[in-house]
């Protein structure tokens, strides 16, 4: 029993200090440590009974307290203590000297006004609580009682001196010169009472926006020189640190000149700092007008900043504020100050979790922003968590989101499985090349097939290449026809010889007579190609196997670089002109639909169509609701007719239109051009009706005529 009370409480002592980590502040010793349990860092203040002085414990026994009973956003908050004979123990947040941090700064190119003018914010704001609210004197202000946290936010103690403003002189504790011979520079010239109470606590904040600016003060005389005090701020400053101890300004006065409009705390932000501080009894309007303006804001902003108070906000807005695809701007913004770690950590889990969302401004966010965080995620959440959502694109009302959707599989095909790569998507985009009632989101799908074969299968190339990009040479819009040749030239080394000659080239020549001259040009290009490579092999055949290795093939594709087909099939990180070249409206039957002016080039990760045409993105699309807008119906029933196939029988034959099937399918009947869908529901009803008529007339023949007279038997 008695040695349960002669054991050591620091033993039991709920935290751990790191060796070799040790500073001086004032009569405390800081260190840096971390939770047992835990882990989280802290620091500890550590003041040693048996090295102090009897005022010196005085003092560090007030401060410990002091910090216990004292709360503010802007004060050292405290997390525990320990007081034994030997020693006091104070642990708080995990922080660094205020001198410590500009000096690091400084190596690195030094601190901006913004952190300044935030930093005296909160010292300030601090101080007018003390003086104000708590009735308090800190009387130990200075930059050796300013700590800054890791998210660079200044935080106040050094509490060791407070004392009530009545407090009988008898009880006080003693001065900070009293302790430390080399404090009086920073004594005001009057007496104690000589102005009001803050008047002494506003001539140390005086000497220490002085220190912030310019460095150690080395005499008192020193602060009638500027130096490097930002002007905004001089009015201001002269004011704490003039003569007349009764004209110093109350630290909340201060604190309201300083933040009148062109002044020096008058800035987006301390602006933003003071919304993150209201943000969770702000309007939801409010809030979503905030994270909009806070996008332009961070480039300017300090770094840990960014990552220790904004992104926790952005990650809480999500979360339970429902903030929506807003937050996602800032966010991925932010993700660029984070390790590897740290993304995989705070944003991917949310990133997984707004793929489920049925936001349609959300999805479309995620599918153009794709390209900042794809590659933090792993293949597995691609296939289980994250895939099984984005093809919901693929079917999707709006154009915008299935164009994005489209172009999102170039990032995540090389994460796909075999399943989802070979026959999942591979079966959305049969169907969009053929249904999709937009000419540029097939001629997308086309030109995505042709980047992503490497990723498919040997059976899967054999299979839907040569049907995939022949079915697109027979699109009407001639964007579409032009990739499906692109198509061809950009994947050829996954062609025998055989197919080359009976399939591709069959298929090629069809398209020397496109009425369309771009579409003519690669047809020519690409024919001159594979006509290359047959006659190679016609002259020596030992050149087959040759010609199949990936060296030849990337040899042979470079002359296709130049058309925005890569000759090691990955995307140019300049541009994707798949298609170039001029394409006058009306050559195509319905060019004339689509507007004539405010025609801009196209995104970057998307086809290049050819001057004149836009892809589906370029519009403005509505994105926001479940129904599309009437701009969105009017584009669809005038600019893009039901797709069917324009193939030329022959030079003088004229062009005819054959709807589009399955990949590799025959097609066996053909329709007029021009039709539209109840009219060609209604010709099929009508040919049907007809087929039926002549099978009942062949099966009255076949029974020949009846008999007169003749009785049928029972």
């Amino acid at each position: 029993m008695w040695a349960f009370f002669a054991r050591d409480p620091v033993k039991d002592f709920n935290y751990d200090i790191l060796p070799e980590t040790q500073e001086t502040s004032g009569i405390w010793t800081l260190h840096r440590g971390k939770r047992k349990t835990g882990g989280e860092p802290v620091s500890v203040f550590v003041y040693d009974v048996s090295t102090g002085t009897e005022e010196q414990t005085q003092l560090a026994k007030a401060a410990f307290k002091r910090m216990k009973t004292l709360r503010h956003p802007n004060i050292l908050a405290y997390v525990d203590g320990l007081e034994t004979e030997k020693s006091l123990y104070l642990v708080t947040e995990q922080v660094t000297p205020l001198a410590a941090h500009l000096k690091a700064q400084s190596d690195r190119g030094g601190s901006g006004d913004l952190e300044m003018s935030w930093g005296l914010h909160q010292i300030v704001k601090a101080l007018s609580f003390l003086v104000n609210d708590c009735h308090l004197l800190h009387n130990n202000l200075g930059i050796w009682s300013v700590f800054v946290d890791r998210a660079g936010e200044w935080k106040l103690g050094g509490l060791d001196h407070m004392t009530p403003e009545n407090e009988d002189a008898s009880t006080s504790l003693p001065s900070a010169k009293a302790v430390h011979s080399d404090m009086d520079k920073y004594d005001p010239p009057e007496s104690p009472n000589g102005g009001e109470k803050w008047a002494g606590d506003v001539w140390r904040l005086g000497c220490l926006i002085w220190e912030v600016f310019n460095g150690p003060l080395p005499r008192t005389s020193s602060l009638r020189s500027l130096g490097k005090i930002p002007k905004a701020l001089v009015p201001h400053y002269c004011e704490l640190v003039g003569a007349n101890a009764r004209a110093r300004p109350n630290p909340a006065r201060f604190l309201q000149n300083c933040r009148a409009p062109g002044g020096f705390l008058s800035n987006s932000f301390v602006e933003s700092n003071l919304f993150l501080e209201e943000i969770q009894i702000k309007d939801p309007a409010e809030k979503h007008q905030f994270f909009q303006d806070l996008s332009e804001n961070l480039d300017s902003f300090p770094e840990d900043f960014c990552k220790h108070k904004v992104l926790p906000q952005l990650l809480t807005a999500f979360e339970f504020g429902n903030a929506g695809a807003v937050v996602l701007t800032p966010l991925f913004k932010v993700g660029k100050f984070l390790s590897a770690e740290e993304y995989q950590q705070k944003i991917i889990p949310v990133i997984v979790k707004m793929f489920s969302s049925t936001d349609r401004a959300m999805r479309i966010r995620l599918l153009q922003q794709m390209e900042q965080f794809i590659q933090y995620l792993n293949d597995a959440a691609v296939n289980s968590q994250i895939f099984p959502h984005v093809v919901h694109g693929f079917t999707d009302t709006n154009p915008a989101i299935r164009e994005q959707t489209v172009k999102s599989m170039l990032l995540l095909a090389p994460k796909l499985n075999e399943s989802n790569v070979n026959q999942e998507l591979m079966r959305h985009f049969a169907r969009l090349q053929a249904r999709d009632e937009q000419g540029p989101i097939r001629c997308n799908t086309t030109v995505c097939l042709g980047k992503i074969a490497p990723y498919l299968n040997a059976g899967t190339r054999q299979r839907v290449l040569i049907s995939a990009f022949s079915r697109a040479t027979k699109d009407p819009f001639p964007a579409s026809r032009a990739a499906g040749v692109l198509g061809f030239a950009a994947t050829h080394n996954y062609y025998s010889v055989t197919e080359s000659a009976a399939r591709v080239l069959p298929t090629l020549c069809t398209l020397t007579v496109d009425p369309d001259k771009n579409v003519r040009d690669q047809a020519f290009k690409a024919i001159k190609s594979f006509l290359t490579k047959l006659e190679t092999v016609s002259e020596d055949p030992t050149k087959l196997v040759s010609l199949a290795s990936s060296e030849a093939v990337k040899k042979q594709s470079s002359d296709w670089s130049s058309s925005g087909w890569d000759a090691d099939d990955s995307w140019s990180n300049e541009k994707e002109a798949d298609i170039q070249g001029q394409s006058s409206p009306g050559e195509d039957g319905w060019g004339n639909d689509w507007e004539e002016e405010g025609r801009t080039a196209p995104a970057t990760k998307s086809a290049a169509l050819p001057e004149g045409v836009r892809l589906a993105s370029e519009y403005d699309w509505d994105i926001k609701g479940d129904t599309q807008t009437d701009f969105l119906a009017n584009v669809s029933q005038r600019a893009t007719p039901t797709p069917t196939a324009m193939v030329r029988r022959g030079v003088g034959d004229g062009w005819s239109a054959e709807p589009a099937g399955d990949w590799g399918a025959e097609e066996s009947w053909q329709s007029v051009a021009g039709l539209t869908k109840a009219e060609l529901a209604k010709k099929k009803r009508e040919e049907r009706r007809k087929e039926l008529e002549a099978k009942r007339a062949e099966r009255k023949a076949a029974k020949g005529p009846l008999k007169l007279g003749a009785r049928k038997l029972d």
